[in-house]
């Protein structure tokens, strides 16, 4: 998903001859504590569409949700896996039961969660966070966003990228010198920012002397090849531990 985000708003851009994002916002997978949120998750999605002040939407009849499937008033597509969701309420009755489910309304702590600007990457409380963050097999750190209390400025990522590759800031913020040197720290502190600060392209730019997002795109694509170098790995994790607090 963040491939087609990114290379393929690169190439409508290039052939439509426009800038800027086209999709809103990146991307973002969350993992879910399935025992403890699965379900009012489940129930905050199928009301999303009658959040805004002005939705006259009638859920039953939205076809852009799969509500109507869950209550019996469509037919099921082949992909869509109730069976869970359905033993989770223990109602016999599945269809009028998770109708009454949603009826009540949207689990506060749930909307709390996508209120917040920068959205976490998992979803649940604090032991189940820990266990997820101590499972290296299950929790890939170069390709989901880290769950953090506070996201760390471009300013401490760059000086926490110099200090483990024993580089100056300046080294890391600056552009230009020879083209053919390889400057593995400063893509790297480009792919911190946007994974880890979550910082926007056109901020990162600035901050590295780029005048193009686009630029960023390219040298953080460069950077998730670097990691598959075991030494700059090792030292991007490094670079994690240092930045992540756990809620």
């Amino acid at each position: 998903m963040r491939h087609i985000n990114g290379i393929y708003t690169q190439r409508h851009n290039r052939l439509r001859k426009t800038d800027g994002p086209l999709f809103r916002g990146r991307y973002k997978a969350i993992l879910v504590d399935e025992d403890a949120c699965l379900l009012p998750l489940s129930r905050y999605i199928h009301c999303n569409p009658t959040e805004t002040k002005k939705s006259k939407i009638i859920l039953e009849d939205y076809k852009w949700s799969s509500y109507p499937a869950y209550i019996g008033k469509a037919v099921t597509p082949t992909w869509l896996q109730q069976k869970i969701t359905y033993q989770m309420l223990g109602h016999k009755q599945r269809y009028k039961g998770y109708r009454s489910y949603v009826e009540r309304g949207i689990d506060e702590e749930i909307k709390h969660f996508y209120s917040k600007g920068n959205m976490a990457a998992i979803l649940g409380d604090k032991a189940f966070r820990v266990s997820i963050h101590e499972k290296d097999e299950i929790l890939d750190t170069t390709e989901v966003p880290a769950t953090l209390r506070h996201r760390p400025s471009l300013k401490v990522i760059v000086k926490t990228v110099a200090d483990i590759f024993k580089l100056s800031e300046s080294k890391i913020i600056k552009s230009g010198g020879d083209r053919r040197e390889r400057n593995d720290a400063r893509k790297l502190a480009m792919y911190c920012c946007q994974q880890i600060g979550d910082i926007p392209l056109k901020e990162i730019a600035k901050g590295f002397g780029l005048s193009h997002a686009g630029s960023v795109s390219r040298l953080i694509h460069d950077a998730k090849t670097c990691l598959e170098d075991k030494k700059i790995k090792r030292q991007y994790q490094k670079i994690e531990k240092l930045l992540l607090v756990i809620q």
